[in-house]
Formats: C-alpha cells, structure tokens, sequence
C-alpha cells in the first residue's frame, strides 16, 4: 500500500484545452485505480509555446486547423464525452479559473472537481470561464464557497505559484496539454493515456 501510495503524476492542464477536457474524466479515473497522487499544474501554455515552438489557435495554419476540428468530433464520438466544437466563450482567458483551481489544491480542496468543472463550463455547457460571477458559481456547485474561493485566488502568492507552474513545465521540456510526468517520464495528450496507465502499473 504504501509504495502504490508513492505514486505520483504531475499534471500540467491549461482549462482553455479540449485535450485536457477529453481526458480529464478517464484520467482520474486512472490515477484513482492506481491509487496515484496527481500534483496539479496549471500553467500559462501561451508562454510555454513562445518557447517550445508551438502556436496559438488563432495563428495556425488552415489544414491544422480544420484537422483538429475533424480530430476533436472522432475523440468526442469516441468517448461519448459531450463537447461543443466552437464554444461560445472560445477562446477563453483561463487564468482566472487556472488561480482558482491553485488556490483550492493550496486549501486542500476537491482540485480535481473543480478542474473538471471549470473544463466542462467552457467545452460542455457554453459558460465564461474567464467571468467572476461565472467561476464563483462553479466553484459553488462543487460545493465550495466561490466568492471566498475567487478572492484568494487573486491573492500575489497565487498568482506566482502559477508563474511557477509555468516555469517549470518549460524546465521540464513540457510543450502541450494535457501533458503527465510520471517518474520523469512525460506523456503529451490526452490519447497518451493508454501509455500512461500501463507506466502506472509498472511502477505499483
């Protein structure tokens, strides 16, 4: 018990992701049956792709982009998750929600359920997650106080552990999302889950 216990996923997320939506649910539900302790790390994925080569939606050329909406229907399907392809709130600045989600795993709080949350507002349910009022009433159905919630996320501390986060998921040579670090080994994406849940089992 205690060396499954050992286990641990660092789990670099940016909540303005479809990826990171189309995994969140089967992912915890990997690192529970694992018995696996996921560190969160939400992280600002604009400046980690000014420096890992990537590009935002906006910039990318059209054949990427007409693939990603033909991909993101086939992993839809395939899941038979619920997800909007173009989003009303699409592109959405997350970092509001991403403090958010810090200030609760810094408080000890249900992160991942809040985290899913906060993903299915946006690709599920067509909600502003970049809006106070809307994240206070999110983190309210997980059965949190949002207005406390949202006020100490904005605090300087939170704002800098998510500075941090960033830093380190470009030390760590993270370039996408969702990406998972398992004993220094990165997986990219939410179709290297298969990859990941066998990693786990290798290390129990």
């Amino acid at each position: 018990i205690y060396r499954t216990m050992s286990k641990t996923i660092d789990y670099f997320i940016s909540h303005g992701s479809p990826w990171t939506y189309l995994g969140s649910v089967r992912f915890h539900e990997i690192a529970k049956k694992a018995g696996a302790t996921i560190n969160y790390r939400p992280a600002s994925f604009h400046k980690i792709f000014a420096v890992s080569g990537g590009l935002p939606l906006g910039k990318r050329a059209p054949q990427r982009r007409r693939y990603r909406m033909a991909e993101l229907a086939r992993w839809r399907d395939h899941l038979g998750v619920p997800l909007t392809l173009e989003p009303k709130f699409f592109p959405a600045a997350d970092q509001a929600g991403s403090q958010m989600v810090v200030a609760a795993d810094l408080q000890g709080l249900d992160t991942g359920a809040l985290s899913n949350a906060i993903l299915r507002a946006i690709w599920a349910e067509e909600r502003n997650i970049a809006d106070d009022d809307t994240l206070i009433a999110i983190a309210n159905e997980q059965g949190m106080d949002g207005a406390a919630l949202l006020d100490a996320s904005k605090a300087p501390e939170i704002a800098a552990t998510y500075e941090a986060y960033t830093q380190e998921a470009i030390d760590r040579h993270v370039f996408g999302a969702p990406t998972y670090i398992v004993n220094g080994e990165i997986f990219w994406g939410q179709d290297r889950l298969d990859f990941l849940e066998r990693a786990l089992a290798l290390h129990a």
